[in-house]
């Protein structure tokens, strides 16, 4: 399991959250909410747990 903090704007991180939940190899367990940087308005954090994901590929 990896615990994975995201920085960016909030289109930034919802586009790659999109990514994370759709690609077959990874599972994300928890996706925490927004949460502001401080001394900015534009940037934004999230806090990910992705572990390998149990698909089998062919």
């Amino acid at each position: 399991m990896l615990k994975v903090r995201l920085m960016g704007t909030k289109n930034d991180i919802k586009w790659f959250g999109k990514i994370l939940w759709k690609h077959p190899k990874v599972e994300v367990t928890e996706f925490s909410e927004l949460y502001p940087n401080k001394g900015t308005k534009k940037y934004y954090r999230v806090y990910v747990e992705v572990k390998k994901s149990s698909v089998i590929e062919k």
